[in-house]
């Protein structure tokens, strides 16, 4: 079949690129998708079975901070679409090593949207650039609010600061140069495959070990939690529907304590383990809080909903459920990712 469209997806080995990449591959066999992932420890090519022996999939390892590893890729594959997701996003590695983080997520879209613009010159129909970003640009909410599009930025951490920074950027290319782009805030996402540094991943591993199970602080700060799927199904749409310069925040509307999720997973593990209820819950350790937390983030996604159709299909409960039950069945998969650098990374920020 003849390839309509090349798309670059980067850092398509990590946990939504993985799942992006599965989606665009099955759904849109007349496109070619090109995966650049530099492989670190989020990265794992092992998310891409599926579909590593499909003849219109393509993995490249390499970092978006090379710019002339990216300006051969353009040329050679022609692009005219990329999904940008490669970055570094863990708010405690950012904490630690903040100039990394500018390095990737500033830099490595600096190096992206100037090989875009040079490639595709003033011939931008068809074209389209998405960058994924965060709903942490927009800082922390009191007890009631919600972040629209038009919200100001107020960063708080490093991790935020930089994808601020790319969003920046972005912008800028579209007003400058008319290079066609679209953005999307999205909140937290959750669902099999995540690298187990983030929140949900880390709680049903330590429960299976019987490991304490760190709460930051008093646990009352607020998330709303996206499923992965979800998060995909929306992506696809921003990019064929949506319009270029626009931002479209998207959101799960699940929104929940930190101390809250960590009892449902507790709940959820222990009966689908066949463990006496509250056992997991007695794992539970409150630590120190981390600096500059955020109190509570929330999404508005009206503008998605009413512009592209757009809702959640997972509710929290079914999400959180069918998470668990991933885990639970492929803990061969949690061993060999937890393992080695991120053990010394796991006990430098919660002990051992």
């Amino acid at each position: 079949m003849p390839k309509t469209k090349s798309l670059l997806i980067t850092g398509g080995a990590g946990f939504i690129g993985s799942h992006l990449c599965i989606h665009l591959v099955e759904k849109y066999p007349d496109y070619h998708v090109v995966n650049l992932d530099k492989l670190t420890y989020a990265g794992n090519l092992e998310n891409l079975k599926p579909i590593e022996n499909c003849q219109n999939y393509t993995f490249v390892k390499g970092d978006i901070t090379d710019a002339e590893t990216i300006r051969r890729l353009f040329e050679k594959y022609d692009f005219s679409g990329v999904f940008h997701l490669a970055a570094e996003s863990h708010v405690d590695r950012s904490i630690e090593s903040p100039n990394e983080f500018a390095m990737t997520n500033v830099l490595g879209t600096l190096n992206l949207l100037n090989a875009a613009r040079v490639q595709w010159g003033e011939k931008t129909e068809g074209k389209m650039f998405y960058h994924i970003s965060t709903d942490e640009v927009y800082g922390s909410l009191g007890d009631t609010g919600l972040f629209r599009e038009d919200t100001p930025y107020d960063p708080r951490s490093p991790y935020s600061a930089s994808k601020a920074s790319s969003d920046h950027f972005v912008r800028a290319y579209y007003h400058t140069y008319g290079l066609p782009v679209v953005i999307s805030n999205c909140s937290n996402n959750y669902g099999p495959l995540q690298f187990p540094e983030k929140l949900i991943p880390l709680v049903i591993n330590n429960i299976l070990q019987k490991r304490e199970l760190p709460v930051y602080g008093d646990g009352k700060n607020v998330r709303d939690w996206l499923y992965v799927s979800d998060h995909i199904s929306a992506m696809d749409l921003i990019f064929h529907k949506g319009k270029a310069g626009e931002t479209y925040n998207i959101g799960g509307d699940n929104e929940m304590q930190n101390i809250e999720l960590v009892r449902n997973l507790c709940d959820i593990t222990d009966e689908l383990l066949g463990r006496e209820k509250g056992f997991a819950r007695s794992l539970i350790t409150f630590v120190k809080d981390r600096p500059g937390h955020d109190r509570r983030y929330a999404i508005d996604a009206g503008k998605i909903k009413k512009t592209l159709g757009w809702a959640p299909a997972t509710s929290a409960t079914e999400g959180l459920r069918s998470t668990v039950n991933w885990y639970l069945n492929n803990q061969d998969w949690l061993n060999r990712v937890t393992s080695g650098a991120y053990k010394k990374y796991y006990e430098k920020f919660y002990g051992s």
